[in-house]
C-alpha cells in the first residue's frame, strides 16, 4: 500500500501533522494501520497476560493521543520513507508511554488537589452534592469555563496541559481560570459555613 502512493503524501501528511492538524493524525493512523496494529501487538507482547487491553484498543488510545498534539518541531525535508519511520517511532514511544501509564495503579494515576481547608467546610451527606451543585452553577454564571476548569481538574484530575488542549487555548489561561476559581470558590464555601 506504501508503495503505491504519490511519493509526497506521507511527507505532506506529516507536515500537517507537525503544524497540528487533527485530520493529518486521522490520515496517517488510517495509512499505516496495519503497521500500527502489528507495532501494537508487539508491545503488547511484553505485558502481562490478564492485560485488559487489546492491540486494536491500543491504536485507540494512540489515535486519542496524536489528535491532542499541537505541533511537533524539526522533520522537514525529510523523504517519505524517513517520514514513516519518524511516525512509527513516534507511534511505538506513545504507546509504550500509554501501556506504562494504564499499568500504574489507579491510586497513582490520580493527582491529589487540595483547597486547602475548603473540603473540611462542605456539608457531608446527600444535601452536599445539591451544594456543590450550586456552588459550580454560581461559578458557571460569572464564566462557565470558570466550572468547566474545575470540573475537569477536580473531577477528572486533568492537568493544566491537558485541559488547555481540550479547550483550545494557552496553559497559562488555563492557570489563570484555576486560580481565580479555586480562590472564588474558597471564598464561597468559607462563607457559607460561618453562615
Amino acid at each position: 500500500m506504501f508503495d503505491s502512493l504519490p511519493p509526497d503524501t506521507v511527507s505532506r501528511l506529516m507536515t500537517d501533522f507537525r503544524n497540528g492538524d487533527r485530520a493529518a493524525a486521522n490520515g496517517l493512523v488510517e495509512l499505516f494501520y496495519p503497521e500500527l496494529r502489528r507495532l501494537a501487538a508487539a508491545k503488547m507482547k511484553g505485558e502481562r497476560s490478564e492485560h485488559t487491553w487489546q492491540p486494536t484498543l491500543l491504536v485507540n488510545e494512540l489515535y486519542l493521543a496524536l489528535v491532542k498534539v499541537k505541533a511537533l518541531n524539526g522533520g522537514s525535508g525529510l523523504r517519505g520513507d524517513q517520514e514513516k519511520a519518524a511516525f512509527l517511532g513516534l507511534a511505538g514511544h506513545i504507546m509504550k508511554r500509554l501501556l506504562i501509564e494504564h499499568a500504574r495503579p489507579l491510586y497513582r494515576r490520580a493527582e491529589k488537589i487540595e483547597f486547602h481547608d475548603a473540603p473540611k467546610l462542605i456539608p457531608p451527606g446527600v444535601e452536599s452534592l445539591h451544594f456543590v451543585e450550586e456552588v459550580l452553577s454560581r461559578l458557571g454564571a460569572i464564566d462557565p469555563k470558570f466550572r468547566t476548569v474545575i470540573e475537569m481538574r477536580v473531577f477528572e484530575g486533568l492537568t493544566v496541559d491537558e485541559i488547555a488542549g481540550q479547550l483550545d487555548c494557552s496553559p497559562r489561561t488555563v492557570a489563570s481560570y484555576w486560580t481565580f476559581a479555586k480562590r472564588w470558590l474558597e471564598k464561597e464555601l468559607a462563607s457559607t459555613a460561618k453562615s
